[in-house]
């Protein structure tokens, strides 16, 4: 039984729920390993001021994570007469994801547009709750082996990317707990951007 299932067998009603369900996240919050986070920013503080490109990479929920963490970092961060981050989502090129996907197979559709775009010094972010995706895990080796710095964004118990990137922010929960997985790296998605976003506007 994982930790939403245990929640959900105990809890008596709706609000019950929710209530039980809110005190988990706010274990794993507390659970956090704050110097992977201020690792995650510094790296990213270093590749706007180097003018190197943020990728993000993922799937499913992850996926949107990417779209939205992408946003808030390079939009939700833009300053006045500062340089901005510059940031792609790798997730958002519909066309050319299922072109690659129907043609050379699923594991390949961010390998292929890094081929494309990735230089030396860039940065991929990959977000996967399992740490075990096969595009995503393709992706970091092909960053790792350019000259790249890779952050992944992990759960459960990190799976293959915890041992890959060379940071992670790791939220430890039993396999198969997507929602508070999912939840956390979305809140870690605002803390990071907007720590950013006020950076920049003292600078």
């Amino acid at each position: 039984m994982n930790n939403l299932e245990k929640i959900f067998s105990e809890s008596q009603s709706g609000r019950d729920y929710a209530q039980r369900y809110a005190s988990y996240l706010s274990e794993l919050l507390g659970s956090l390993d704050v110097e992977a986070i201020e690792k995650t920013i510094a790296i990213f503080q270093k590749a706007r001021s180097d003018g190197k490109t943020i990728f993000f990479v993922g799937n499913g929920g992850s996926a949107a994570t990417c779209s939205h963490f992408a946003e808030d970092l390079e939009y939700g961060t833009r300053t006045e007469g500062k340089k901005s981050f510059r940031v792609l989502s790798l997730v958002d090129n519909t066309a050319y994801v299922t072109a690659v996907a129907n043609d050379e197979g699923y594991e390949n559709v961010f390998l292929r547009q890094l081929q494309s775009h990735f230089s030396a010094g860039d940065v991929l972010v990959a977000i996967s709750a399992s740490g075990n995706s096969p595009n995503v895990i393709k992706a970091v080796e092909y960053a790792n082996g350019n000259g790249g710095i890779t952050i992944g964004m992990i759960g459960f118990d990190g799976g293959i990317l915890k041992n890959l990137c060379h940071c992670c922010i790791h939220v430890k929960t039993i396999k198969g707990a997507y929602g508070p997985v999912e939840d956390i790296h979305l809140v870690l998605a605002h803390i990071i951007s907007t720590y950013l976003m006020y950076m920049l506007r003292k600078e």
